[in-house]
């Protein structure tokens, strides 16, 4: 494996995750468009759908807000790399910004200045995972500002465990029609401050249409609001509610809430 195939994998992850939606997420959307009774929010569906259909066919960004660029990355213990890996994965957003394109989202968070590439400090966010093998794993999760903005954290105490479900429909009751709904749901309980908000994106890798009972309690809850597609009623508020947990504390329960809309997108590859 050299420098130059890695930056090659993200280039193409990247183009992708923006041009084309996973299959469970794709089903996820047409089951809601099938079954939803709410005229308005049906024709918003629809109009969803085409525009997926559009994007692949074309081959160009299924959103104008392309998001920053999010990495889990897994490393197996028997690779060696005589190479610098983070250094190739922020070549290849760079240069995955200009061939796609990309719009180039990375700021400076006092400033505002533009980096005009989606790189500069701890961007693009890379996470990186020791696992057993021989390969390299890379999953690509372009998140917009629009579903980021109305995310959640919370410090709750050990005793409100059954306080976390209404912390969940609590947050997205708060965000309402702004990340463009049928949204998705990614849920951190436990681990560290930081550690719960990083369950909560990871949970989001997770494929849409494998949920536990817990996770489709979480759904209806959320789905009674009635926010609908576009914030305009219906059936569907969510699509998915995906629930990953930690070991924390004795003393705390950090419940985060990391929301993604309608465009879950992601895409993976590997490398051997």
């Amino acid at each position: 494996m050299e420098y130059n195939d890695v930056v090659e994998a993200v280039i193409s992850a990247l183009k992708k995750a923006h041009t084309e939606l996973p299959e469970d997420v794709v089903t996820a959307i047409k089951k809601a468009y099938d079954s939803e009774e709410n005229d308005i929010a049906k024709r918003n569906l629809e109009a969803i759908l085409k525009n997926i259909e559009a994007a692949k066919k074309l081959g160009v960004p299924m959103c104008q807000d392309t998001g920053i660029p999010v990495f889990f990355v897994e490393v197996g213990r028997e690779l060696c790399l005589d190479f610098d890996l983070k250094e190739a994965i922020v070549e290849g957003v760079r240069k995955a910004t200009a061939e796609i394109p990309l719009r180039p989202n990375a700021v400076h968070p006092i400033t505002r200045e533009n980096s005009g590439d989606n790189t500069g400090l701890g961007i693009p966010q890379i996470n990186v995972e020791l696992v057993k093998g021989d390969e390299l794993r890379m999953v690509v999760m372009p998140k917009g500002a629009g579903s980021e903005n109305v995310s959640a954290l919370k410090m709750m105490l050990p005793t409100q465990v059954d306080k976390i479900k209404d912390f969940v429909v609590e947050t997205v009751k708060n965000a309402g029609g702004k990340p463009c709904p049928p949204i998705f749901v990614g849920v951190g309980v436990g681990s560290t401050f930081d550690g719960a908000a990083k369950l909560a994106k990871k949970a989001l890798l997770r494929n849409v249409l494998e949920m536990n009972d817990f996770e489709l309690e979480l759904l209806e809850a959320v789905n009674e609001l009635g926010i609908g597609a576009m914030g305009l009623g219906g059936k569907y508020t969510a699509l998915a509610v995906l629930v990953e947990f930690g070991h924390c504390h004795t003393a705390s329960l950090p419940v985060a809430v990391n929301i993604q809309c309608w465009a879950n997108r992601r895409a993976e590859v590997v490398l051997r």
